[in-house]
Parts: structure tokens; C-alpha cells; sequence
């Protein structure tokens, strides 16, 4: 029987959770941004599992996304995953947000994945998106601002951005690339030029389709070993250089 999943997204400001089982989603919530995750996530969990039928038990793998992302978030999400992966004796997946980013977008020679980063800056990374939805980094994923983003990934003539940023930083976006002669589509990705994708406000559905292809895979991870991916400094390791991100 395929597994039941339980996935978990708290790198946005938004977040989400689903209960998946093979590509059926039996049930998903999407978060309220102006709620903090340590507030909602519990009961948000409990909601979700009555709505698929299901109780905590009966899940076989929990699935989390890694990161980057809010650092709160990322913390409560990846402990909260671990500490019922660890209790219940389940396995554990693992996903980076900027590969569900790109996962979320759909089929692509180059998505680019972008996520506010907080100062007005990003964080960034490119993948390939096959038409069976398996994700190819293409680099490793960046801290910089947009406009050193823009510059880095100039020589794509053709490139699908998505994620939170892209919005953020639109109107940069259009200008920068209508000044360097690219085609500039906001809807209707055609495959030329540079193009958004819709947004996606339920990651949580695509993190738990990446973890099914990692358990089928068998590419688990030991809940006491999985760790976030910042990519930045925190703030707090920005202003006390002592400080250590866990």
C-alpha cells in the first residue's frame, strides 16, 4: 500500500499542510500569514488528519520542508516533524522549499525559485522540471539582492520564475528584462522568454509529492540528523556573530 504522508510547510509566511496518499490529497489547509506557526500548527495538524479521516497513527512518513525560508518557521515546522517522527517511530523526508518552489510551477527547461529572504532581498536557485515532475538543481541555492539575482541568471533567454519574491519584486523584474530585450510574459507560460508562473499557495501538496519520490527511492532521513537549509546568517547571528543557527 502506498504510504500515507503527512506534509508539513512553515518556510513561508503563509505555510501549509496536507495528508497525501500515492497524488490523492485528502485533505489540505493553507495558513493565515498573520498568524505566527507556533500558534497554529498543532491544531492546524489535528484539523487536517479528522478532515482526511485519519489519525496521527496512521501516518507513515512525515514530510518537511527544509528551507530557506523564515527562519521561525523553519525551526517549529522541522522540530514538530521530528519530535513525531521520533515519538511514533516513522520515517522522515526532507524537502528543500526552493525545489517545491519549482516543483509547484510545472514542467521547465529552467525555473528559477525565489523567496523573500527578508531586507529586500531573495533567496535563489534554478532547477529543470521534467514532465514527470522530477526536479534537477541547476546551481545551489543563493542569498543576494534582486537586482544581483537579475544579473546572475542574464544569459537565460528563456526562464520560468516563480515563488513568494516574484511578486515582491515584479515590477524589477518586468523592467530588467524588458530593458535587456527579453520577451516578458506574466500569465500564459509559453516557453519563450522570461515568463511567472502562477503562484502556488499550497507547497505542502508538492513537498509530500517530492518526499514519495524520495521514499520510493528509499532517500530517507534519521529525524535526529535532518537540518535545515538557511543559506544566510540569522539576525541575531548577524548583529552576534556568536551566535549559531540550529
Amino acid at each position: 500500500m502506498d504510504p500515507l504522508i503527512l506534509a508539513l510547510e512553515t518556510a513561508t509566511l503563509r505555510g501549509s499542510i496536507c495528508v497525501v496518499r500515492a497524488q490523492e490529497v485528502l485533505a489540505e489547509t493553507v495558513g493565515d500569514p498573520k498568524a505566527s506557526h507556533s500558534n497554529t500548527l498543532l491544531s492546524e495538524i489535528d484539523d487536517v488528519l479528522s478532515r482526511a479521516g485519519v489519525s496521527l497513527h496512521d501516518v507513515d512518513v512525515f514530510a518537511v520542508a527544509t528551507g530557506p525560508g523564515s527562519f521561525t518557521g523553519l525551526r517549529i515546522g522541522i522540530a514538530t516533524a521530528k519530535a513525531l517522527a521520533e515519538t511514533l517511530g516513522r520515517r522522515i523526508v526532507g524537502v528543500p522549499t526552493l525545489e517545491a518552489v519549482a516543483h509547484s510551477a510545472g514542467p521547465s527547461g529552467v525555473t528559477l525559485s525565489l523567496l523573500p529572504a527578508g531586507r529586500g532581498e531573495v533567496f535563489a536557485q534554478s532547477f529543470s522540471v521534467s514532465d514527470t515532475g522530477q526536479v534537477t538543481p541547476l546551481d545551489q541555492p543563493v542569498h543576494l539582492s534582486p537586482l544581483r539575482m537579475l544579473d546572475r541568471y542574464a544569459n537565460y533567454s528563456d526562464l520560468l520564475l516563480a515563488g513568494d519574491a516574484v511578486s515582491v519584486h515584479l515590477e524589477k523584474i518586468r523592467d530588467w528584462a524588458i530593458q535587456h530585450g527579453r520577451a516578458f510574459e506574466e500569465t500564459n507560460w509559453s516557453h519563450k522568454g522570461w515568463c511567472i508562473a502562477p503562484s502556488s499557495e499550497r507547497l505542502a501538496t508538492h513537498v509530500a509529492s517530492l518526499a514519495l519520490a524520495r521514499v520510493t527511492e528509499g532517500k530517507l532521513d534519521q529525524p535526529d540528523a535532518l537540518q535545515a537549509i538557511y543559506v544566510r546568517p540569522s539576525d541575531a547571528e548577524l548583529k552576534n556573530p556568536t551566535v549559531k543557527s540550529t
